[in-house]
């Protein structure tokens, strides 16, 4: 048997010992942010036909009836479709912002406390509503994309959308998307499921027909009381911005819509006054 001198022992090469690094508070935030949103994608991907079902529905019947059917029977002008689009597109943003947020979280908060798996995770409690609200406008913007190949199918020779204004188009429908979001948080947290359907009876019928959907802001002028009614409606802004940047020229002239500025002021106002609402009262029903 060898015996081990301490001669021996100092030839010996001597090996790098590799220590660990612990990783980092950011590195772990980050990572279980990731999980957690990567997770909900991928349940909506398994779930991809009843959700397109959920979130276009409505969406293409109006389209149909209103862009197509009414203009082939002579109930409206040609060029109704592409005034009505905008509003379509912005209409389903707003809404499966909305949705994806707000119901998943009233079944969260309710009785058997289902966001309890979120919060155990390492993540501040804001980031929890954070990530809510970062998957929610995904879904609504992937919503309004879906809808573009959709009309063009729908409406043919009437599809007549600028090509010129992507970015325009783009931004408006991505700050739609979070202020949407962020209305469906302040929604999930301040209402319990037991009025969740009258809320959406009460709620949803007059966003829907005093956002500006089926016509132009500019043509209320003759209805001054209901025009300034409208301008409290966030979907006003959307549809308005959206038919700026996407409905072509009319017999030369561009469509009188409303100021992109005020478009842009008025989701900015909605995102920063619901998603501070939603995340204070998140912050209060996660931790009461």
């Amino acid at each position: 048997m060898a015996m081990i001198t301490k001669q021996s022992l100092d030839l010996a090469p001597s090996q790098p010992v590799r220590v660990r690094r612990p990783a980092s508070r950011f590195h772990m935030v980050f990572t279980a942010f990731m999980a957690i949103l990567y997770r909900d994608i991928v349940v909506t991907g398994r779930q991809i036909f009843g959700f397109l079902l959920q979130e276009l529905m409505q969406s293409l019947f109006f389209l149909f009836i209103f862009g197509r059917i009414l203009p082939a029977i002579g109930m409206t002008q040609p060029y109704f479709g592409a005034l009505f689009l905008p509003g379509i597109i912005a209409l389903t943003v707003m809404l499966s912002s909305i949705q994806a947020v707000a119901l998943p979280l009233v079944l969260d908060l309710g009785y058997a406390h289902e966001i309890d798996d979120r919060l155990l995770a390492p993540l501040p409690v804001s980031l929890v509503a954070v990530e809510k609200i970062l998957f929610a406008a995904m879904r609504g913007l992937f919503a309004g994309a879906i809808m573009f190949p959709l009309a063009y199918w729908i409406l043919g020779s009437a599809y007549q959308v600028r090509s010129d204004e992507i970015a325009i188009i783009t931004g408006v429908m991505v700050l739609t998307a979070f202020a949407s979001a962020g209305l469906g948080l302040t929604i999930g947290t301040l209402v319990h499921s037991e009025y969740m359907g009258l809320l959406f009876s009460m709620i949803f019928a007059p966003l829907i027909f005093t956002g500006c959907t089926y016509y132009p802001w500019t043509a209320l002028s003759g209805v001054r009381w209901f025009q300034i009614v409208t301008l409290f409606n966030p979907l006003t802004y959307a549809a308005e911005g959206l038919r700026y940047a996407m409905v072509p020229p009319l017999n030369g002239h561009p469509l009188a819509t409303l100021s992109p500025v005020w478009v842009i002021l008025g989701l900015s106002v909605t995102l920063v006054i619901f998603l501070t609402t939603g995340m204070l009262s998140f912050r209060r029903r996660v931790l009461g």
